[in-house]
This record gives structure tokens, sequence and C-alpha cells, in this order.
């Protein structure tokens, strides 16, 4: 009996790292694997030609120098793009969230519908049919000349706005639904013990909601932020060369110029900035709730 009971308390040891071991395979196939090999081209050097390029590992930290002075625009506008987009996706989604969950009643899961229902359509297809929608020809650029909030020759097409714009578009639903999951989870029990202590609604917003919907807020932000810091989708259709992202210029280094240690040296510059960045947040604003 005693050794049954041994081997049935090594069993049960043994089980938790044998449910996770598919998981940390799969991880190291398709992450560590492919992160590894980006940062041993990133510290290669290229030679031949356009054509048939060749690669040699010679330790080549200068890639990441040249990649942040040769491109540093393009990352502080991507940056810069994605803040925007995150920010006001935020100011958007909140109220939206808010109305879904505590004041929807039994249409709650029809407007919930309606907000997934575009995304239902491919995210290229959606980025294309703001470029109709915006050009210059079209009923939006004709729609605001007329009430004269854009000048006769103005346009929205090929600007820094179109580019936000289609940020918020693409990931706002990536703010609605963590804003949405936790803000039900808010009991409506405690709003109305604070308006009995004589809260006023702000108070009370600032008081009990918004404490309590900040892990809604934490995990909305890094899922708009981080794909919207690295999107080059909108740029490449709702932007011109004055607002190329360096999302645009990794897909033009890996897939045109076909330099790759300058593409791998942008892309881990690019997810250092992103990985201190989420870190800083993260610790700003905690994530003891975020389970």
């Amino acid at each position: 009996m005693a050794g049954t009971a041994t081997s049935s308390r090594r069993r049960s040891r043994i089980a938790p790292y044998l449910m996770i071991l598919p998981a940390l395979a799969y991880l190291a196939v398709f992450f560590v694997v492919p992160l590894v090999s980006l940062a041993r081209t990133s510290l290669s050097s290229s030679g031949g030609s356009v054509y048939l390029p060749t690669l040699t590992f010679s330790w080549e930290f200068g890639n990441y120098a040249d990649a942040f002075s040769r491109y540093h625009d393009q990352i502080l506008r991507s940056f810069g793009y994605a803040l925007t987009a995150t920010v006001v996706c935020l100011l958007l989604a909140f109220p939206l969230a808010y109305v879904i969950a505590f004041k929807a009643g039994r249409f709650k899961n029809l407007i919930l519908g309606l907000v997934i229902l575009p995304f239902f359509v491919t995210f290229l297809i959606r980025t294309i049919a703001w470029k109709t929608i915006l050009a210059d020809d079209g009923w939006v650029v004709s729609a605001l000349g007329t009430v004269g909030l854009l000048p006769g020759d103005g346009r929205l097409l090929s600007t820094s706005w179109a580019v936000i714009g289609g940020l918020i578009y693409n990931w706002i639903i990536f703010m609605i639904l963590p804003l949405y999951v936790s803000l039900e989870k808010i009991d409506p029990r405690l709003v109305e013990a604070s308006k009995d202590l004589y809260s006023s609604n702000t108070r009370s917003f600032t008081k009990v909601i918004l404490p309590l919907a900040l892990p809604g807020v934490l995990a909305g932000s890094l899922l708009v932020f981080i794909p919207a810091a690295g999107d080059f989708i909108n740029a490449e259709y709702l932007g011109s060369t004055q607002t190329t992202m360096i999302g645009n210029v990794i897909q033009q280094q890996f897939l045109v110029v076909k330099d790759y240690p300058a593409a791998a040296a942008l892309s881990l510059v690019l997810m250092a900035i992103i990985l201190a960045g989420v870190l800083l947040y993260t610790r700003a604003l905690g994530t003891e709730d975020l389970v």
C-alpha cells in the first residue's frame, strides 16, 4: 500500500509538467527557435546580390546602431501613432463597454454581436474599404467640405489622421472586449453603496468603477498598442511616404531590398522597445487582478 501511495504521489507531481509539455514544445519550435534565428540574422553581414543574398554570421552589432540611426523617424512615428490610437480607442471604448455592461439589459448580446460583426471580414478588406471611403472623390470628403470642416483642396487619404483612424477602427474591438469583461464583473451594489454615502456620479466613477476596471484598461491598452506599433497595412493603404511606419520599413527590407540583417535588427529593436514599454506600463498599473 505504501508503495502504491508513493507511486501515486510521484505521478501527481509529474502530471502538471506532462500537461504543459506540448505547450512548451510548441513555444520552443515556433517562438524560441525563430527568435534565435532572427537574433543570429541581425548579427550577420549580408553579401551576394538582391536575387541571391548570402549571410555570414560575424557579430555585426553595428546593424542595431544603423537600424536606429537610419529609421528613428519611422520608429518614433510608429509609437506616436500607436499611442494616439490606443488613447482614442480607450476614450471611445470605455463608454460603449460601460453601456453594454450596465445599461444594455436584454440587448447586451445583440450589441456585442454588432461590435464583433465587422471583424468577420478580413483585416485587409476592411482597410481597403476605408481607402475607398476616405478617397478624395468620396462622400466623406465631400460632406466635410460642404459643412466647412475641410478646405476645398483638403483631403483625408494619405494623411496621418487616415492612418491613425485605420488603426483605431481595426483594433478597437480589442479594447472594447477586455473593458466589457472587467466592467461586467463589478457588483452594481458597490456603486449603489457609494451613492448612499453621498458620492456624486463623478466620484463614484473615479473611486469605484475606474479602479475596478483597470485590469481591462491594462489588457485592452496592450492588445491595441502592441499590434498597432508594428502594423504596416494601414500605413500602406491609407498613408503616404510621409506616414511610413517601422512595419513598412521591415517589410521592405525583408521582401524588397532583402537586407535581412537590417530587417532582423529593426524587428528586435521594435520588440525590445515594446517590451520595455509594456514592463513599465504594467508596473505602473499593476497586474495582480489580471487573471
